[in-house]
């Protein structure tokens, strides 16, 4: 792990809550990393740190996880605190209560919410209508804490992130949007290579080649995944049918049939390259075994980082 202090400063985000990637500065970004090695490092020495004793997180789920689902639920736990697991049908939203009421009663009750849905607009409405903090635990926009991971993952690895290609292949979806911004803020060259028809949200590239060109990266947006992966210090993959897309599966198999990673691909890369995945995968799909399952691969690395680079999400906002 490369050394990093504490921040100084009591408060990193600016604003009461983590939705994007893109309300947080890079100095912002930087210091929560550093944080999350700070608590990470901390319970591996065996140290009590229990900063949200007597908080509790309400967990709303309308999409299910693995990952999120435990590491928020144990990174509550470990810093002291209590977590909710709140499903669709836990709530008055699966009777048609509004979400604006559900934020303002909840706010009454518990001290922070974290929320995984589809409509990144929900979790808009959930921010402007709470008075507590709103985490972004996955919309189908955006998945910031998913990147805080990835990112805490390479800089114990690689030592750095400015200066650092990352490649990714596969569908334009929440995660490459979210990679491509956080990459842009850091200083990290960012190359998605995808169909045509499947390209990241047309918005979120504008203004992450903006912040590219300040910081001083590479934003590039290709149909070649030979193109987009030529050179990459790290490889990134998604499943190529995300949760609520599963009729347009055969479709989707067909459309993403050339931007499978497999050895042959990887051979474009640079030969120490880092393979990551959110996971869940789909072996023999959007990656095949030989790579995921390989010695470049990180991806339970990078799971088990989800738990620290959320705590640190946690202590900022909640404490």
């Amino acid at each position: 792990m490369s050394s990093m202090t504490a921040p100084t400063q009591a408060k990193i985000l600016n604003g009461k809550d983590f939705l994007t990637m893109k309300e947080s500065a890079p100095t912002a970004i930087a210091d929560l990393l550093k944080l999350a090695q700070t608590i990470k490092g901390k319970m591996r020495a065996g140290e009590e740190y229990t900063p949200l004793k007597g908080k509790t997180l309400g967990m709303i789920f309308e999409k299910s996880s693995t990952r999120t689902r435990v590491s928020f639920e144990v990174g509550m736990l470990q810093l002291g605190g209590h977590a909710l697991f709140l499903s669709g049908n836990d709530l008055q939203i699966g009777r048609g209560e509004t979400i604006s009421d559900t934020a303002k009663v909840l706010s009454e009750y518990i001290d922070g919410i974290m929320i995984r849905t589809f409509e990144h607009e929900k979790i808009l409405e959930l921010s402007e209508n709470a008075s507590i903090p709103v985490i972004n635990g996955l919309t189908d926009l955006a998945h910031p804490c998913q990147v805080l991971a990835d990112f805490l993952t390479i800089i114990e690895i690689k030592g750095q992130l400015k200066g650092l290609k990352m490649s990714y292949i596969g569908d334009g979806n929440n995660v490459a949007n979210s990679l491509m911004v956080g990459c842009a803020k850091m200083g990290m060259d960012f190359s998605i290579g995808c169909p045509e028809a499947y390209k990241p949200d047309e918005k979120v590239v504008a203004y992450a080649q903006k912040v590219a060109e300040e910081t001083g990266s590479e934003i590039v947006v290709t149909t070649s995944a030979s193109e987009a992966i030529k050179d990459a210090d790290i490889v990134y993959s998604d499943v190529w049918t995300s949760m609520g897309q599963e009729i347009e599966n055969s479709i989707r198999l067909e459309a993403f049939k050339d931007y499978q990673i497999n050895g042959e691909l990887v051979k474009l890369a640079k030969e120490d390259y880092l393979f990551m995945h959110c996971l869940p995968a789909h072996r023999e799909e959007e990656v095949t075994a030989e790579v995921i399952d390989g010695p470049n691969s990180v991806v339970f690395h990078q799971a088990g980082n989800r738990l620290h680079a959320q705590k640190a999400v946690l202590v900022d906002l909640m404490s």
